[in-house]
């Protein structure tokens, strides 16, 4: 049995060294400090899209239910609420269930905080770097969510009827209608997205995408359109297909950020996902004051895997899942 050895070669690890050395080298040069957070807290994410992992653990206050972070967010705002200034971290992320070619349970998330940063600066920033990365990535465009959907699929994902969207996700995402009959509208949009929009996206160039329904706002603040429609305050980036990054204006009010986890939890429920443990030291760090600014987390390892020509996420991890 050879399933001990590890899934990237040993040429390709010390490519992937060289380009963390560059990450390091980037936010030195900008002043912007390194910490490192916990993989474990005191809740996990309630986003109906993410499956956090948890576990039992004997703590000083007995047995306690403690979660692997789908991204090191919550401490990191905790951070910021101390006053930390700018800060980055190239941190280990769990997510269960996702596996495949650009997916693995356990992957690197590097997330970034920028105190007094607009989106578009933060946009910028991580333009910047994903170029220094790879030297290939070509100038950035930006589309509007609405404007999209528009083009690849002629529909308007604000005002479609839901039962519309599960028609045309039945069609392009090849499920069965009956698996979709009782889904939700960003469930639909979500599927369209992945099987229709996202493959034509950072072909030639880096593709930011903008303005997504205010519903999948997650922890980012909401605006208004040129339509006059709530939309959130949020982009994501894409190059060759690839989703890299997902940058917010971050959301700083504490009994908003309550009310979104509280109907996260009841959109599981009515799904029948199980309820997450909302993180209640974030909300206290967000009532004691957390700077206004943007953050963004960026999946470094698919960034790795494109600036390399990989063609699996498994080969620039050391142990990829199932062989750690």
């Amino acid at each position: 049995m050879d399933d001990w050895q590890p899934t990237a070669d040993i040429g390709t690890l010390r490519e992937r060294a060289r380009l963390l050395a560059e990450v390091r080298a980037f936010f030195a040069a900008r002043d912007v400090l390194e910490v490192e957070t916990p993989v474990l807290g005191q809740g996990g994410s309630t986003d109906t899209h993410l499956a956090s992992l948890a576990t039992q653990a004997q703590t000083d206050r007995g047995e306690q239910r403690l979660w692997l972070q789908t991204s090191p967010e919550f401490h990191m705002k905790r951070l910021l609420a101390a006053g930390s200034g700018p800060i980055f971290q190239l941190a280990k992320s769990f997510r269960d269930g996702e596996v495949g070619r650009r997916h693995n349970i356990e992957f690197t998330m590097l997330e970034w905080y920028r105190p007094g940063f607009s989106l578009d600066q933060l946009l910028e920033e991580t333009t910047a770097l994903i170029q220094r990365l790879i030297p290939h990535a070509m100038p950035i465009r930006r589309y509007r969510y609405r404007a999209l959907f528009h083009a690849c699929l002629d529909v308007d994902p604000f005002t479609a009827p839901v039962e519309a969207l599960r028609t045309l996700a039945a069609q392009n995402a090849e499920m069965p209608a009956q698996a979709l009959a009782n889904e939700p509208r960003d469930v639909c949009l979500d599927l369209l997205m992945g099987a229709v929009i996202e493959p034509t996206l950072g072909q030639g160039e880096l593709s930011a995408v903008v303005e997504y329904p205010a519903s999948q706002a997650a922890l980012a603040r909401r605006h208004q359109d040129p339509d006059g429609d709530w939309v959130a305050s949020r982009f994501e980036l894409y190059f060759q297909g690839v989703e890299l990054a997902n940058g917010y204006d971050e959301l700083t009010d504490a009994n908003e950020q309550r009310q979104r986890f509280e109907a996260d939890n009841a959109a599981r429920v009515a799904l029948g996902l199980p309820q997450v443990d909302v993180d209640t030291h974030l909300l206290a760090a967000l009532e004691h004051g957390m700077p206004d600014g943007a953050g963004v987390a960026l999946g470094i390892d698919r960034v790795i895997q494109l600036a390399l020509g990989k063609r699996q996420l498994s080969e620039v991890l050391s142990f990829a899942t199932p062989n750690c």
